[in-house]
């Protein structure tokens, strides 16, 4: 086996050692979010929330646009819920939780629904 591809191996699941970072993509599960919404799910601060981001970004795990002040974040690889998924079983736990519906600032929460 090729070293290079086990380091790659490596630091993809350096990435997802965190659970934050998994509660992150499970709510990119849904589609893509902006850090506000993110945020406002998790009940943690702004820093905090994008130094994760931060970390997931760079592993490739997930990408991000801009629109306006604001940054939406969706999932690079679907294949990750995959991994996910496994470990959720290997640890005796069937169902996924699915994040709380919260609404935040952001133009899409606050636009008008038709």
């Amino acid at each position: 086996m090729k070293t290079t591809t086990t380091v790659k191996q490596a630091r993809l699941f350096k990435a997802l050692m965190h659970p934050v970072r998994i509660q992150i993509l499970d709510i990119l599960r849904e589609g893509e979010a902006c850090v506000c919404h993110i945020e406002a799910v998790l009940g943690l601060r702004q820093a905090y929330v994008s130094q994760q981001l931060a970390v997931l970004r760079k592993a490739g795990l997930i990408r991000d646009r801009r629109e306006g002040s604001n940054i939406y974040y969706r999932i690079g690889h679907r294949g990750v819920f995959t991994i996910l998924d496994v470990a959720r079983t290997l640890v005796g736990e069937t169902e996924l939780v699915t994040p709380t519906t919260v609404r935040c600032s952001c133009p899409r929460c606050t636009a008008p629904t038709a």
